[in-house]
Formats: C-alpha cells, sequence, structure tokens
C-alpha cells in the first residue's frame, strides 16, 4: 500500500491524535502502528519546481526571442520576409497552432503526470492560434478599423478548442477574448469616445464582469458547464472587482484629464459603492459557503479601504503617522486571522472524554 504524503504540521497533528486514541483505549498498539506508518511528510515540493521552472523557461524564451529579433541580421532577414502576405503567415501559425495542440493532446493522455509540459504546448498552440486569426483578420482587413471582430472569432475558436480538448488553459483565453471583444467593439461602436452609453471604460466592465458573473449563477447546476463553470466564475468576479477597484480611483470620467481637475474626495460615492459590493459578496460567501466569493469579497474590501486610505491621507499626513498606522492596522489584522486559523483548526481536533 502506498504511503500518503503529507506536510510536517499535517504529520504532527495525526501523530498526536493517535496518540490520543491510543491513550484512550479507542486503537490498541498495532493499529496505531499501521495507521502511523500509512503516511510520511513529505519532501521537496517538486510539483511546485516544475510548474515554476516552465514558467520561467517560457519568460526567458520569450527574452531570447526578443534578443534575437534586435540582432541585427535577423532583422535584415525579417526585413526580406516583409512582403510576406498576411495569408500564408496565418496559414503557417494555424499549422503550428495545430501542430502544438495534437503533441499537447497525446502527451496528456501518454504522459497525464506531465502536467507543466502538457499545458506548455497548449500554451504555444494558444499563442500561435491568436497569429493565425490576427494575420488572417489582416488578410480580409478593409480599412474599416472593426477589429474586434477578431476577437469575437477567438471567442469560438477557443471555446470550441476548450470544448474538445477540455482544456481549462484555453477556456481562459476564451474569456480573455470575450472581454476583449466587449471592450473593443463597445469603443468601435462610439467611434472609441470616452461614453458608451454614459459608462466610462471601468463601468462597463463593472457590468460585463456582473452579468458573467450572473451567468455562472444561473448555470452553476447545469452538469454541461460543469468542468468550465468555477473558472469562469473566478474570471467573472476578476472582471468585475478589479473594475470596481479603478472606479472607485477614476470615477466614470472620460479621461485623465478630467481626474487631474476634480479633487479625489469628490469621487468617495464610488469607493462606497465598491465596498459595499465587496461586502456582500463577503456576506454571501459566509452565508452560503462560498469560499470564491468570500475570500473575494474579504480580499478586495481590503485594497477598498487601503486604496483610499492611501488617497485620502498620503499627502496630508506625516509618514512615521501614516505608516504606523498601516502597520497597526496590519497587525490586527493578522491577529484576527490567526485566531480564526488556530479556531478552525481546534475544530478539527478530537475532543477529550469527560
Amino acid at each position: 500500500m502506498s504511503k500518503l504524503n503529507i506536510d510536517k504540521q499535517e504529520s504532527e497533528f495525526l501523530d498526536e491524535t493517535i496518540s490520543h486514541w491510543q491513550k484512550e483505549g479507542l486503537v490498541n498498539d498495532e493499529l496505531a502502528g499501521k495507521l502511523k506508518s500509512s503516511y510520511e511528510v513529505k519532501g521537496f515540493d517538486w510539483m511546485r519546481l516544475a510548474k515554476y521552472s516552465f514558467w520561467v523557461a517560457l519568460a526567458c524564451g520569450i527574452i531570447a526571442v526578443g534578443s534575437l529579433i534586435i540582432d541585427d541580421d535577423v532583422i535584415n532577414w525579417i526585413s526580406q520576409l516583409y512582403n510576406t502576405p498576411d495569408i500564408v503567415i496565418s496559414l503557417l501559425s494555424g499549422i503550428a497552432a495545430v501542430c502544438f495542440f495534437y503533441i499537447g493532446r497525446k502527451r496528456e493522455k501518454q504522459y497525464p503526470a506531465q502536467v507543466f509540459s502538457n499545458e506548455a504546448l497548449i500554451f504555444a498552440g494558444v499563442l500561435f492560434t491568436a497569429s493565425c486569426v490576427a494575420y488572417l483578420g489582416k488578410t480580409f482587413d478593409n480599412g474599416s478599423g472593426h477589429y474586434s471582430l477578431l476577437f469575437l472569432v477567438s471567442i469560438f475558436v477557443y471555446g470550441l478548442l476548450a470544448w474538445r480538448m477540455d482544456s481549462g488553459l484555453i477556456w481562459l483565453f476564451a474569456l480573455i477574448s470575450l472581454g476583449s471583444w466587449f471592450g473593443t467593439e463597445t469603443g468601435y461602436q462610439t467611434r472609441w469616445a470616452n461614453y458608451f452609453l454614459g459608462m466610462n471604460y471601468p463601468l462597463r466592465f463593472v457590468v460585463f464582469g456582473s452579468l458573467l458573473v450572473a451567468a455562472c449563477y444561473l448555470l452553476k447546476n447545469k452538469k454541461w458547464f460543469e468542468r468550465f463553470w468555477e473558472l469562469t466564475y473566478v474570471a467573472g468576479l476578476i472582471y468585475l472587482f478589479m473594475s470596481l477597484w479603478l472606479l472607485s480611483i477614476f470615477g466614470n470620467l472620460g479621461s485623465m484629464d478630467s481626474w487631474w481637475q476634480i479633487k479625489q474626495i469628490s469621487l468617495y460615492y464610488w469607493g462606497i459603492i465598491a465596498g459595499l459590493v465587496a461586502g456582500g459578496f463577503l456576506w454571501y460567501g459566509l452565508k452560503k459557503h462560498d469560499v470564491i466569493a468570500r475570500e473575494f469579497g474579504i480580499i478586495f474590501l481590503l485594497i477598498f479601504i487601503y486604496t483610499k486610505y492611501f488617497e485620502y491621507l498620503w499627502e496630508h499626513m506625516n509618514r512615521t503617522l501614516f505608516f504606523g498606522i498601516l502597520a497597526i492596522s496590519f497587525w490586527f489584522i493578522g491577529r484576527k486571522a490567526e485566531k480564526i486559523w488556530n479556531l478552525n483548526a481546534g475544530k478539527n481536533e478530537p475532543a477529550p472524554n469527560a
């Protein structure tokens, strides 16, 4: 029988629990020995190292490509390819994408444990797919500037690929494309004016994020959407709360020039709205045991509060006092978090016999 790999803290907890059971006569010495031998403290986290190594490899690869591009010989070679038809580049990118998806999918079946290697191949396929769609758009471009249609095409391409390959990574890019399409389409419809239906970009994406989150709640119990539900829910909350954060800073102003001309305190009500939304999600998460809503609520509630603290007091308070208050507040938060953690840990400990 394979042993369960757990960290040191979990091992100490189990050791104490089994010893308590043994002392109280709930288990005999033989069974206690078997239980203790069924797990072991895990060593170095090789999975995390693999994950970070592949991210570093991708970053280094991008840097290497960038360094290659600025080389004089490479620049001269690229200049010779400048007249290559866009449709040819699109086709080559499409072929490369198919190859990467095929290899990645095949490796997922052959080597399912090599998660990050397989995801790196899928990620390369995603990038080549984007290149394929972009150059296909350039091929048929009529000068209208309606490039939001490319993002619309990407939504369906990535969505179909994600569905067929059951890939959360590709579905994530479908969601990114969806947000990109919404932003560029609303901009195109107003000829890139500052407002769309009276909303600037942050407010538009508050609406967009709200609709995405609402759609997740409507589709929560749909089995066909189950595999992508959580990722879509998280993406919707990110769209919503990041937009609320920007809205709390810039309000519904259409340009930076307008923002510089007003006092930040005049936008206080946007901060209140953002705080109420975060508090609402925190309350809902606690009441309905929705961990994602609870964590987004508490994290962004703190972000909103500290953002306002910096906005209103940075220029009007002594730096020593400013950072002293910050230190005390974070210490208080840490103490409360520690108490909650200890309370939850205590619930898992065996109760002593009366």
